[in-house]
């Protein structure tokens, strides 16, 4: 069985986020860029599915500028066989992402498909959905735990009441939620390994899928700066306080 795992390329997530001097985009000359977060966990899912027997093989994708070979060299390090960038000098939206991996499923025919919930540079988590509705395959979000058997894919999933439990028929789509697994910590000859394995390079064009921009970003501004608190000393204090914001009636 196959894995093929979408990975994206964000500002690390220790890093306080600026908007560029004109306020069009989000700085990132200089910045530490890394793997995002929730794609690191379905990463890690993938290899561990490998090493238990349930996959032959791991596919970590990443669509954008030959920038992203880092994090590709990254998942390949953690354990992915294969690397491969669908290279565009086009940021793509959710829906353009979709398409161009559905695009990909076609070529690759993986049985599985691993996203990140969400990309923590705009917190989508929509694009694992729309490939499931373009492939029409089942589909979990937010997985936190994935048990594969006889074709089948048993995923506990984070709701707002709990948690939810379900079985997928294969082939399928799952993003990974935080509390899936803690990602390995990568050793230096896994490093050196990496440099080993192949990491293909395919333009977006020759899918014959769209990488214009679907969407303009008119400005970028940090959140207003929150006023000063104040210690009350008792509820009456704090219930004419909350009356005076309005907050109560």
């Amino acid at each position: 069985m196959k894995i093929l795992v979408q990975i994206k390329r964000v500002i690390d997530y220790q890093v306080t986020v600026r908007p560029t001097a004109d306020g069009r985009n989000v700085e990132t000359a200089g910045v530490k860029m890394s793997i995002n977060p929730f794609d690191e966990n379905a990463l890690e899912a993938a290899v561990r599915l490998k090493e238990a027997g349930l996959a032959t093989e791991v596919l970590a994708v990443a669509i954008g500028s030959a920038a992203n070979q880092d994090v590709l060299r990254h998942a390949l390090a953690m354990g992915a066989d294969r690397a491969l960038l669908l290279e565009t000098e086009h940021t793509l939206g959710s829906l353009q992402t979709a398409k161009a991996l559905k695009a990909l499923v076609a070529r690759e025919a993986p049985q599985l498909v691993l996203t990140g919930k969400q990309a923590i540079d705009d917190d989508a988590a929509e694009t694992a959905q729309m490939l499931a509705a373009l492939l029409d395959w089942p589909q979990a979000t937010f997985a936190s735990a994935i048990t594969l058997a006889d074709g089948v894919a048993t995923v506990v999933r984070e709701i707002d009441g709990g948690q939810e439990t379900l079985e997928l028929n294969l082939p399928a789509v799952i993003s990974a939620d935080l509390r899936l697994n803690d990602p390995r910590f990568i050793k230096l000859p896994a490093l050196m390994m990496a440099k080993k394995k192949p990491l293909e390079t395919l333009p977006l064009a020759e899918l014959g899928a769209v990488d214009a921009p679907a969407l303009t970003l008119e400005a970028v501004n940090e959140p207003p700066a929150r006023p000063a608190g104040r210690v009350l000393g008792n509820v009456d204090e704090l219930v004419a306080a909350l009356r005076a914001a309005k907050v109560l009636s």
